[in-house]
């Protein structure tokens, strides 16, 4: 099995509006992972990853500790985002026409 991520240029959009271009002359862009551990569902036919949502112990991200935030860790996700994210695609409603993506309606936390 592979594990694949991909780098997109933002260039023109996710940049800060493209004030802050990519520097291209530092390519190649290069990411490791070590120590991945991934347990994954094939996916057949339309359903079939089910198992993957089940409630199970197999299935520790189902485990109530991980649905939600608690409100010191909620704190802590506020206080990453105003210091080192500086785009949001949910309120770049000029991008999407006003038509934003559908998870931008789900809560935050």
């Amino acid at each position: 099995m592979k594990a694949y991520s991909s780098i997109w240029n933002g260039d023109s959009w996710a940049t800060q509006g493209g004030r802050v271009k990519i520097d291209w002359k530092r390519a190649p862009f290069a990411a490791r992972y070590q120590q991945v551990n991934l347990r994954t569902c094939p996916w057949y036919s339309q359903g079939s990853t089910a198992q993957c949502s089940a409630n199970t112990p197999a299935n520790w991200w189902t485990a109530p500790a991980y649905s939600r935030l608690n409100y010191a860790q909620q704190g802590q996700l506020m206080w990453v985002r105003n210091k080192y994210m500086i785009y949001d695609y949910c309120r770049d409603s000029k991008r999407f026409k006003g038509a934003m993506p559908p998870e931008c309606s789900l809560p935050l936390y």
